[in-house]
């Protein structure tokens, strides 16, 4: 699969592909919002006549119920986790599910249902100078995470079941907590910390090569529990990524085997009154 930026372009049937949408993913490499004023990057909003014109592989858009279907395969059935889903030949070993769908497709995806990026947690010049640093809090939309799979005892139907169904904490000495004032002395449960992602949008960076890339579809990183700094999608709050600090494990018990295809299925949260009105 290809992996370089600008070019991800020809990979769509032009025919059925719309302006507007065209905008959309012109959207995430010249207008991404970690680098511009929230006004001046605001995404399309919601369509069902823009997303039924786009064609991404290994995706479906589903504007009136505001979600995005990804085509996955789980990964793993136990060990520790620094990711949900990565892409193929990056970070399986870490990662529940694989997708080969690019992630700066999703991103459009994402786009196109409405929900507004914002960035991953970074660390940022406060001056041209860069004498002084400011830390950047991770930001965006929240984005429920599921997995929609065959049922086992019926042949007929589908289950959904949210992500942190497969997710338990690590049987391991030392762990992390989440960095920051707000994030308490230890991590939550699962259910409740992994109720939400954020919309992260990875980072766009300019390479003297390649032109403006979008750094996920490089470094893999999908939906991510460890931050790294580039994921699309992150926790709200900071976390560890080294080896002594993996706190996270596979909970194989609703899980299907490894290698079985399931729908990553990405659904917009709607925001609380007060997040609303700011």
């Amino acid at each position: 699969m290809q992996k370089a930026g600008p070019t991800y372009i020809r990979m769509f049937r032009m025919d059925r592909f719309s302006i507007t949408a065209m905008l959309a993913l012109l959207c995430v490499l010249f207008m991404h919002s970690a680098g511009m004023a929230e006004e001046e990057a605001a995404p399309p909003q919601g369509d069902p006549a823009v997303a039924e014109k786009v064609e991404l592989p290994g995706i479906k858009i589903d504007v009136e119920n505001k979600r995005v279907d990804v085509q996955a395969k789980v990964t793993l059935n136990e060990g520790l986790l620094e990711l949900v889903a990565c892409t193929s030949d990056t970070k399986e070993h870490e990662s529940i599910v694989m997708i080969d769908a690019v992630p700066m497709h999703i991103h459009a995806a994402l786009l196109l249902i409405g929900a507004n990026n914002g960035n991953p947690a970074m660390i940022k010049p406060a001056n041209e100078e860069k004498t002084r640093w400011i830390h950047l809090p991770p930001r965006g939309d929240p984005i429920g995470v599921s997995l929609v799979f065959q049922d086992p005892e019926d042949e007929k139907k589908q289950v959904e079941r949210p992500i942190s169904d497969f997710l338990k904490r690590a049987e391991q000495e030392g762990g992390f907590a989440p960095e920051g004032e707000d994030a308490g002395e230890e991590a939550e449960g699962a259910a409740e910390l992994f109720d939400s992602f954020l919309f992260a949008g990875s980072q766009v960076i300019d390479d003297p090569d390649a032109g403006r890339l979008y750094v996920a579809d490089q470094s893999g990183n999908v939906i991510s529990i460890s931050t790294f700094g580039d994921e699309l999608l992150c926790l709200p709050t900071r976390h560890s990524q080294e080896n002594n600090a993996l706190s996270w494990a596979v909970d194989s018990t609703h899980l299907p085997k490894v290698g079985a295809k399931v729908i990553l299925r990405l659904t917009l949260k709607e925001l609380p009154e007060e997040e609303e009105q700011e």
